[in-house]
């Protein structure tokens, strides 16, 4: 792991990166290393009542928000991308206090971001194989729907992002000694 004062930067590479392998650099990254650090964190700021705290009948718990991301991820990159068998039962995500632990959501969100991560291994893989960026062209149909592989990654990207900052929100507004990922003594020399 990458300096704590630093773990929110990835690294320039020594060298230029054709488009589509940086792309997937940065990918992985958010998915592996920025995502998934802020992730437990919050995780780990919040009591097992908090976790399936909803402060609405029309809003996710965090709880259900860790489910949701993971059968979203295992939709899209592992299924959709990869060609596996789509099991998601989307609407279990949401369940309202859902049974799982909090070390149960850990191990589930650790395990499918690293399934994740393997396929999109095997796809940068590709993208150096074949020389170009066909394999990002390439039509998968997540959910359904055709896309390129591009766009389903971009979009797992986002919709990452989305949620992880609604699950710091709620872990911030719910844990009494707040979350700190970034130095801020680091940040402002």
């Amino acid at each position: 792991m990458k300096d704590a004062r630093r773990s929110f930067l990835l690294t320039p590479p020594a060298q230029p990166l054709p488009a589509g392998q940086a792309f997937l650099r940065q990918a992985r990254f958010r998915l592996q290393e920025d995502y998934r650090v802020k992730l437990t964190e919050a995780l780990n700021s919040l009591s097992e009542t908090q976790l399936w705290w909803r402060p609405n009948e029309v809003s996710n718990s965090v709880g259900n928000l860790v489910l949701h991301l993971a059968g979203n991820i295992r939709q899209w990159i592992i299924a959709g991308v990869g060609g596996q068998s789509d099991v998601r039962d989307r609407a279990s995500e949401f369940i309202v206090g859902a049974q799982q632990n909090k070390a149960e959501l850990l191990a589930l969100l650790h395990a499918t971001l690293a399934e994740v991560d393997a396929e999109l291994s095997r796809l940068e893989t590709a993208l150096q194989a074949a020389g170009n960026d066909a394999p990002l062209q390439r039509i998968c149909l997540p959910q359904g729907y055709e896309q390129t592989v591009l766009d389903a990654v971009f979009h797992v990207v986002e919709h990452f992002s989305y949620h992880t900052g609604q699950i710091i929100l709620l872990a911030k507004w719910l844990s009494n000694d707040g979350l700190r990922f970034y130095d801020e003594q680091q940040l402002n020399a």
